[in-house]
């Protein structure tokens, strides 16, 4: 493993709520930042870093800099969708290597289930190529269910082996107090739901939810005088796909190239991961981007995940043990932040008794966002015990 000195997670916090009807925004924001900083043992004064991404309009770090309260003299909101989270927390640990801050506070909060969110595709036009995209009605789940048809018609994949990815989360779920469906499901559940984009089914996709989450990474000298246990950022990686006017493989994702400099960056392995948060809108987004990551070889992610594979204290890797997207929570379209969260969790050995990994050194967090069958992004991070 890497033996340079990295930057720390030492502050990290998961908003309950999953309706906010009573909540603003900003409300959401500043309660967890209040939740990650208290978790730190730090004030909103320590604070010189800030990062956020929000849909809102005008809602940016500018707006929630002022609403916090903070004085900080960096700033940043890249917008990838939901690795978004994911690069902010590696362009965090940038910035802090650069001297530029010590101590940045990332926030995420989304209200989509209070706001009524609907199934309408928005289009900008904007966006160069969607007056060509349009006349063909893409959407976030037809777009995602290309790629699982595809998967299936190249490697044989099956209904029933994607279906196994929301069985595992479910099984992690039921143990979440504060998780949208903690009913465990079977195979026979996920395929026998309705049909929503073939060959995806509802039990395929994940919740939609309010929410948020919010970290605070340090300074290494920092972590060190604070008395909660700290994770060492050792690996980023970051990548984007496109169509490339429509020369475009859709058997893989960013994550290949994003989970490669992570890797590289932290040297370690895929076999050396004891824990993994792999972004879950739909069961095919997991079973892709394990076979991008290495977990398994390309075409394979079916058999991987297949009778229990990815259960915590059954499988070979235990993953999402919150219950993930498609149980837990999904708030703003920006699931990367709960991801990172959870691989706290566990490193820190506060998972629940029921889930957690034993001994948990080494965790990957992975994030995608927008459409995996059209442009996307990819983030991924390697988060080390610092022991």
């Amino acid at each position: 493993m890497s033996t340079q000195t990295h930057a720390c997670i030492v502050g990290a916090y998961e908003h309950p709520t999953r309706k906010a009807d009573d909540k603003s925004l900003a409300q959401l924001h500043a309660e967890v930042a209040r939740g990650a900083l208290e978790d730190a043992g730090l004030s909103k004064d320590d604070v010189d870093g800030y990062f956020c991404d929000t849909e809102a309009p005008g809602l940016g770090p500018l707006s929630m800099v002022d609403y916090l309260g903070l004085k900080v003299r960096y700033m940043d909101n890249t917008d990838t969708g939901g690795s978004a989270y994911l690069l902010h927390v590696a362009h965090a640990a940038q910035a802090i290597a650069q001297g530029k801050c010590n101590v940045a506070l990332i926030t995420l909060a989304g209200r989509p289930r209070a706001a009524g969110l609907t199934a309408e595709p928005v289009v900008d036009y904007n966006i160069p190529d969607m007056p060509f995209e349009q006349p063909y009605g893409p959407t976030v789940v037809n777009t995602y269910g290309m790629c699982a048809m595809r998967h299936m018609h190249q490697y044989g994949t099956t209904s029933e082996q994607l279906a196994w990815i929301k069985v595992a989360a479910s099984h992690h779920a039921q143990h979440n107090p504060n998780a949208m469906l903690r009913k465990v499901v079977t195979v026979e559940d996920v395929v026998n739901s309705p049909m929503i984009s073939d060959p995806l089914h509802r039990l395929d996709c994940c919740v939609v939810s309010d929410g948020g989450g919010a970290l605070v990474v340090t300074r290494p000298e920092i972590a060190r005088t604070l008395k909660r246990k700290s994770v060492r950022v050792i690996g980023t990686g970051e990548a984007a796909k496109h169509q490339s006017g429509g020369r475009i493989d859709l058997s893989h994702s960013a994550a290949a190239w994003a989970g490669q400099q992570a890797f590289e960056q932290a040297g370690v392995k895929p076999s050396d991961i004891q824990y993994a948060s792999i972004y879950d809108s739909f069961t095919i987004t997991v079973l892709m981007q394990l076979e991008d990551l290495g977990f398994c070889e390309k075409g394979q992610g079916g058999r991987f995940v297949a009778d229990g594979g990815l259960i915590s204290g059954v499988g070979k890797l235990p993953f999402n043990t919150d219950g993930g997207g498609l149980c837990n929570n999904h708030p703003a379209n920006r699931g990367g932040m709960t991801k990172a969260i959870e691989a706290v969790r566990q490193l820190r050995g506060e998972a629940h008794p029921a889930v957690q990994v034993p001994d948990c050194k080494l965790a990957l967090a992975s994030g995608m966002g927008g459409w995996m069958g059209s442009r996307h992004g990819a983030g991924v991070l390697i988060l080390e015990r610092n022991d």
